[in-house]
């Protein structure tokens, strides 16, 4: 037996509550793992809630993410004793999680713990951060410098958001982050960004196409404020999207993309291959300053996880949250 939240759905009632799970609730898999640290993101918090139906089977033990110790394995890539992390795979939907104290997944999952980092501190980064990191790489790869113009991140509260102004700002770029939350101007700042935008600069219907004002973009909200993005950004500049808080719809035209040469890049990060995980991993070990990723964190006992996965969805939560699987 091992505590973890556990997720049911009897006669049509989703319940998620904290419990004593049996390991026979484990999915066949080569490698376990001591889940030292998980966290929460967007998607936690709609399995937590049951606002989408993010979890496909029950019973499921929720959590995209964990870091921890391998203590069984038949997997030749690890053994025991060994410090891994582990993002997405479907994992917290399809294959039960990391906001427990134990995991089974399979070896090819997991990604060495960059020694820059412990499990902690690669919880704060999560699948937000690495998500984020995606999203930097894919502006890089697409050839944007610093000297091109402003990086424009939208949903600049949350938990990619924060990180890629962090990592944006390291690197030399100057950062436009757009919030709804004005008061969190000082702290956006003390990030990295130079320039606050008012979500709703971004988040009404649009024109077709607009001002050129951004170089690129890392934006995790969808919807208009997507189209609004693609729509006033510079010549040959590039948007990388991520995230659907604001909505899953894009009410958008061609005219960015045959007008302007905009190119929309789709970041995923639940299936992404193994080399590049591991390439975001160590850049995420270069390029993010420990003291902002500190100053973005909150930590939470595995007991306060259901209520703090409703705040997250209400946008009430700032940057990124910490689970301690062990209280």
């Amino acid at each position: 037996m091992f505590k973890g939240i556990l997720i049911t759905k009897d006669d049509g009632v989703y319940r998620a509550l904290l419990q004593d799970i049996d390991d026979a609730v484990l999915p066949d898999a080569d490698t376990t793992v001591q889940v030292e640290w998980s966290t929460l993101n967007y998607k936690d918090g709609l399995a937590l809630t049951g606002k989408s139906p993010v979890v496909r089977r029950f019973p499921m033990v929720p959590g995209i993410d964990f870091a921890g110790t391998v203590i069984e394995t038949s997997n030749t890539a690890w053994k025991v004793g060994d410090r891994v992390v582990l993002n997405g795979w479907g994992v917290g939907e399809t294959h039960c999680g990391g906001l427990a104290a134990k995991a089974r997944v399979k070896g090819e999952w997991l990604v060495p713990l960059p020694a820059s980092f412990s499990a902690r501190q690669a919880m704060a980064i999560g699948t937000a951060g690495y998500t984020a990191m995606l999203c930097v790489l894919a502006l890089e790869k697409h050839g944007i410098k610093p000297a091109d113009g402003e990086i424009l991140v939208t949903g600049a509260n949350g938990g990619v958001g924060s990180v890629a102004i962090a990592v944006l700002a390291k690197l030399g770029y100057q950062v436009a982050a757009s919030t709804g939350r004005p008061d969190e101007a000082e702290h956006l700042k003390a990030l990295g960004a130079s320039t606050i935008v008012e979500r709703s600069e971004l988040s009404a219907p649009g024109k077709p196409i607009g001002k050129e004002r951004w170089a690129g973009v890392v934006d995790t909200v969808g919807s208009h404020t997507l189209a609004n993005a693609c729509a006033t950004t510079k010549y040959s500049g590039a948007v990388a999207a991520c995230g659907l808080a604001g909505g899953m719809d894009f009410p958008a035209t061609v005219a960015p993309f045959i007008l302007r040469g905009v190119t929309l890049y789709g970041i995923d990060s639940v299936m992404a291959p193994l080399t590049v995980r591991q390439e975001a991993w160590e850049r995420l070990g270069r390029d993010l300053e420990i003291a902002k990723l500190d100053s973005i964190t909150r930590e939470i006992p595995l007991s306060e996880a259901v209520a703090v996965g409703a705040e997250l969805l209400a946008g009430k939560v700032r940057g990124r949250v910490v689970v301690d699987v062990s209280r």
